[in-house]
């Protein structure tokens, strides 16, 4: 498990691919536009997807516009206990207090942080929490004398845990990621990076049948392979036989 510092925008993009755009999806605007309700709401959101249809990316972008000082990322790469979650978050908000060894004190401490300023917490990877975890993060976002919103992105398993509990899932906004359509592909590959920008929609429809299937993160590492393949080859831009 790891808190997040600060990331530019190039690590957004998926093998920090150098010169990705961020496109204003339909997905991203409307991300957007329901975060910065949330927001205001000080709120719970679940953003939910299958895995690479740029969720992250999406909550990142919008928030970086939206709220850029006010953010705080922790992300899980493993099952977390509450007892987890209090430390990383301790150490994500930076308190200048010793924690203390009694749940309920910590917890006192983590909410006299929340209450100083307006935060967003976002938890990435959140498909790895459990009903506890959730039941932890409710309580922290219960409290009144907090101002906290909360923005869990994940597979489609934190939804799940969440809809098993009526309390947590009641206060929660929920969000559906879903793959791009061929003709949105069509629409946001060429914005998406310069290899694609003067391309046949053809071949960009091409791509996307054999190996894009409407997924951020696969066209990252076609693009990827493409710009290996046009400097060894010395070409300026891809074509049928480069992409074969």
């Amino acid at each position: 498990m790891t808190s997040w510092p600060d990331i530019d925008e190039r690590g957004d993009h998926y093998l920090g691919l150098p010169g990705a755009q961020v496109a204003a999806t339909e997905a991203l605007l409307r991300m957007r536009d329901n975060l910065a309700n949330v927001i205001e709401a000080r709120a719970m959101m679940c953003v939910h997807g299958d895995a690479g249809l740029g969720k992250t990316l999406s909550v990142n972008a919008s928030l970086r516009a939206l709220a850029p000082d006010d953010v705080c990322r922790v992300q899980f790469r493993a099952r977390p206990t509450p007892c987890d979650i209090r430390h990383v978050l301790f150490e994500a908000l930076a308190c200048s207090v010793a924690p203390s060894a009694r749940p309920i004190e910590f917890d006192a401490l983590l909410k006299r942080v929340l209450a100083e300023r307006p935060r967003v917490l976002v938890c990435d990877e959140a498909q790895w929490l459990s009903r506890g975890c959730f039941e932890f993060w409710r309580h922290l976002w219960d409290d009144p004398r907090t101002d906290i919103s909360i923005v869990f992105v994940g597979g489609g398993d934190c939804y799940k845990v969440l809809r098993r509990e009526p309390m947590l899932s009641s206060r929660v906004y929920v969000w559906e990621f879903r793959r791009m359509t061929p003709e949105q592909v069509l629409q946001v590959i060429p914005v998406y990076h310069p290899a694609w920008a003067n391309i046949d929609a053809e071949l960009i429809a091409y791509v996307e049948m054999h190996a894009g299937h409407g997924n951020f993160r696969a066209w990252s590492k076609i693009t990827k392979h493409v710009l290996t393949a046009l400097r060894r080859l010395d070409r300026a831009a891809p074509d049928r036989d480069v992409l074969q």
